[in-house]
């Protein structure tokens, strides 16, 4: 059956109702609170699948191998480390490939559910697997589907949402991460002793979060002819001119230098209290998992309300600003923190801060992005800007922790003023954009 060619055209699948906006139009009616609550559903089920083996079900998987080729820090390592390779590539190239797609379906749709069925085959190969080999191509294959579908997933936010609604949505998106980590240890704990269910369990979650999502999904079909796909183009997939956009190259610093502040102290968060509160690893790690969860409680409800406000009243910067602020004064306070009881409180603080940060700071980006035709695509070079610093943070942070330490212990002073310092000047780097306020 011939589609008609209209660019805005798109099928009614599922429970699909809304009318698909034109491509490459930002929309101006906002998305009803069913519609923001299936996104935020397929947000959750993508983190729940994605960040447990990162956290634990890795760890556990590989501790469970018999006669292991190396020790297990070293195979997890180079298990999670090639998959961030697979994450960094496949986020852009397949948002590229999204921005792209000619299909019936739309342009996001067939890489929301081909990426997450995809993923949730590399988890599939990862509970059967025995070796290194065997657990670091699964990681791989489950970090390309997932990133298929993640891009094409941050992509429907551009595609969709109106103005009014980038905050808010925002904010929600970001409290889902944060609550989908919480989801991924808690499932974790559940199936230690079953392989299998350790990692299909979260991965039939996210397939199934992001079907959902997919099928309301009000997503037009392109029907204009993309430029030939050659050598040339690949390349400018990864790429976005600073001299053409600067505002987009502005907010790009501010994420990666904001995120590399938080990961610099978060990676490093159970030696730190093991350390500073001279508790062993056991007590630590409880110490630590209560923290999180402090942090998230005070991330939840303070990350919405500042989306709410900045909507109502258009203000991005000056949330940004407090955020930085709060994370200075709970970085100072790090450096005083006596006991369990003053640690929760700057958790509290340090959840409250990137509350206000995640409120408004993806409102930001999408004010900001290039072309709204490669919205995926630009959104894959964003997204460099968030895996790059967890991915330095741990040298770095070794770097500083060992530079000058007194005798004995390690540098946690010039860690956490490396932090302060990084995020005071991604805050500032935002103050000259014009497009927000």
């Amino acid at each position: 059956m011939s589609i008609p060619n209209h660019k805005t055209m798109a099928p009614r699948i599922g429970m699909s109702r809304i009318a698909p906006p034109p491509v490459g139009e930002r929309p101006t009616e906002s998305k009803p609170v069913w519609f923001v609550a299936l996104l935020a559903l397929a947000q959750f089920g993508i983190f729940v699948a994605l960040l447990g083996p990162v956290m634990v079900s890795m760890a556990l998987k590989v501790g469970s191998l018999e006669n292991p080729s190396m020790p297990a820090t070293s195979m997890i390592g180079i298990i999670l480390g090639t998959g961030a390779i697979a994450a960094a590539f496949g986020n852009v190239f397949f948002g590229r490939l999204s921005d792209r797609t000619r299909s019936r379906f739309g342009r996001r749709r067939p890489w929301l559910v081909g990426g997450a069925l995809v993923m949730l085959l590399g988890l599939w190969l990862i509970s059967v697997g025995t070796g290194l080999l065997s657990l670091t191509i699964g990681w791989f294959v489950t970090q390309l589907g997932a990133n298929a579908a993640l891009s094409a997933f941050m992509a429907t936010l551009a595609d969709q949402l109106p103005e009014k609604q980038y905050a808010r949505v925002s904010a929600v998106v970001g409290i889902m991460q944060n609550v989908g980590i919480l989801g991924a240890v808690w499932i974790a704990t559940l199936f230690t002793a079953n392989m299998s269910a350790l990692f299909l369990v979260p991965g039939l979650i996210g397939v199934l979060a992001v079907v959902l999502y997919a099928a309301v999904l009000p997503d037009p079909v392109l029907s204009e002819q993309p430029p030939k796909f050659d050598v040339l183009e690949i390349l400018r997939t990864f790429w976005v001119s600073p001299r053409k956009h600067p505002e987009f190259a502005l907010v790009w610093w501010q994420r990666f230098l904001v995120i590399l502040a938080s990961f610099l102290f978060t990676t490093f968060r159970l030696p730190f209290l093991m350390e500073r509160l001279s508790l062993d690893e056991a007590t630590g790690a409880a110490v630590m998992a209560q923290g999180v969860l402090i942090y998230t409680i005070a991330l939840v409800p303070v990350g919405y309300l500042v989306g709410w406000i900045s909507d109502k009243t258009g203000h991005r910067k000056l949330p940004v600003i407090v955020s930085v602020a709060l994370f200075g004064i709970g970085t100072y306070l790090l450096f005083h923190v006596e006991s369990v009881g003053h640690f929760f409180i700057v958790e509290a603080l340090l959840g409250a801060a990137m509350g206000i940060y995640m409120g408004v700071d993806m409102a930001i980006v999408l004010s900001v992005l290039p072309n709204p035709k490669d919205a995926a695509k630009d959104l894959g070079v964003f997204n460099m800007a968030n895996a790059g610093p967890q991915s330095l943070a741990p040298y770095l942070g070794g770097f500083l922790l060992a530079t000058a330490a007194p005798a004995g212990a390690a540098n946690y002073g010039l860690l956490l003023t490396v932090a302060a310092v990084a995020s005071i000047i991604g805050a500032l780097i935002i103050l000259p954009i014009k497009k927000v306020k």
